[in-house]
């Protein structure tokens, strides 16, 4: 037998390598799909190999994760509950997409994924499987082994000689890394009672420690695609990382935030976001110039509906795709300039430019000659039909015939007028 895992190098897919040679006897074939989060490729090849691994794939995918998973999500302004960029979520049909691209090649059995019994990533992982490559077996080991806790993990690596640098029994957050985002989970973050220790955020910046002066940042865009900073042409990947630099040493990007997971429960995660916090609110200023009204209020829909598809799973599926085609077609008016003024953890909006802008100051100055009687006949209309509701609810009150009421009134007089 041969199980392709997916392996990140942390404590639950390292001692996942020897509890699956002891209990199914099978070669174990480790994939790193690299999103931003490895630092020493050797040092992780090592690691992988003296838990029993035969093989680690390391698969540079930062790239593909910018153009064709992180600006898409940007472009539909997705938000899961209002608040979570979705940095963890939408990495997993990557990472998936990968890993069996790679078990399909080594012609392996099954696939393996470390993740909890409780948490999201079970199904996102498992649902791009059925979709990806229905035939291969999919296994949790969490969902079989009798360790309960991550206490019970830490010894289970140490009995198996696992080496597991920089964990410990009294730092052990769950925390999953890449070029979007950093999310932490557990310990003490569990108790909602308490404000978050400082000590955890490891990429934003505390607001004591942020500089005294407001910094610019100017974001091009093309199609509700970034392609600039500062008026300098940029590739994907390279706009993604400036950002990040610029938005954390500002302490731009936490979010603190209980979540409706998909198995039910809450939980409590705290996100760091810092360059895609700023692309956000770019945007959703480009959007402000260059949509109508009923264009946009559609789009927020469609962007919950999108988010919501991302964090449970279901990136493969039509519905993500159609709503994909209308965010294409939504961004060909998305192009222009916005600048963000950035000062102790706030953003303001400084200059804003829209090739296809909707604004007119002409229109909209107290200063434009404008006949102001002409808003009369349009209130009238625009409230006719509450008008009509009332009048019927008085009269079914007062015992009149619904016939009685201002419809037929209305009705009624335009008849007789006609005869007339």
């Amino acid at each position: 037998m041969k199980a392709v895992l997916a392996y990140s190098g942390g404590l639950d897919t390292s001692i996942i390598i020897p509890w699956l040679i002891e209990h199914y006897h099978c070669e174990v074939i480790a994939v790193c799909v690299d999103l931003g989060s490895v630092k020493d490729p050797q040092r992780l090849h090592q690691r992988a190999l003296q838990a029993g691994a035969t093989k680690l794939y390391i698969v540079d995918a930062r790239q593909e994760f910018v153009k064709d998973y992180l600006f898409p999500l940007v472009r539909a302004g997705a938000r899961y509950e209002g608040q979570y960029l979705l940095g963890t979520a939408i990495a997993r049909p990557l990472q998936a997409s990968h890993q069996v691209r790679i078990a399909l090649e080594e012609g392996a059995d099954s696939l393996v994924h470390g993740c909890t019994g409780k948490g999201n990533d079970q199904i996102r992982f498992e649902m791009a499987y059925r979709v990806l490559a229905p035939h291969l077996q999919p296994i949790a080991p969490w969902r079989e082994w009798n360790i309960g806790s991550r206490q019970e993990a830490l010894a289970y690596a140490e009995k198996h000689k696992v080496a597991l640098e920089g964990l410990s029994q009294e730092h052990i957050y769950s925390r999953d890394r890449n070029i979007w985002h950093t999310s932490h989970e557990g310990g003490v973050i569990e108790d909602i009672t308490q404000a978050a220790p400082e000590s955890i955020y490891q990429r934003t910046a505390t607001l004591q420690d942020t500089p005294d002066d407001t910094e610019l940042v100017e974001i091009s865009w093309e199609q509700g695609m970034p392609t600039a900073l500062n008026g300098s042409t940029l590739a994907p990947l390279e706009i993604i990382l400036q950002l990040n630099q610029v938005a954390a040493r500002h302490g731009i990007g936490r979010a603190d935030v209980v979540e409706s997971r998909i198995t039910g429960m809450k939980s409590r995660g705290l996100y760091e976001t810092p360059g895609g916090t700023l692309l956000y609110r770019a945007l959703l200023e480009l959007e402000s110039l260059t949509l109508s009204r009923e264009l946009r209020s559609t789009k927020m829909l469609l962007a919950d509906k999108y988010a919501e598809l991302i964090y449970s799973g279901r990136w493969f599926s039509q519905l993500r795709e159609a709503i994909d085609a209308f965010m294409l077609h939504v961004a060909q008016r998305l192009c222009g300039r916005v600048q963000l003024a950035l000062y102790k953890g706030n953003i303001s909006i400084g200059r804003r430019q829209a090739d296809y802008s909707l604004y007119s100051r002409y229109l909209s100055s107290f200063d434009t000659s404008y006949n102001h009687q002409d808003a009369s006949g349009f209130i009238k209309l625009y409230g006719l039909q509450n008008d009509i509701l009332k009048t019927d609810q008085r009269n079914q009150e007062a015992g009149q015939p619904e016939e009685s009421g201002y419809s037929q009134k209305v009705y009624t007089a335009k008849n007789r007028r006609q005869h007339d």
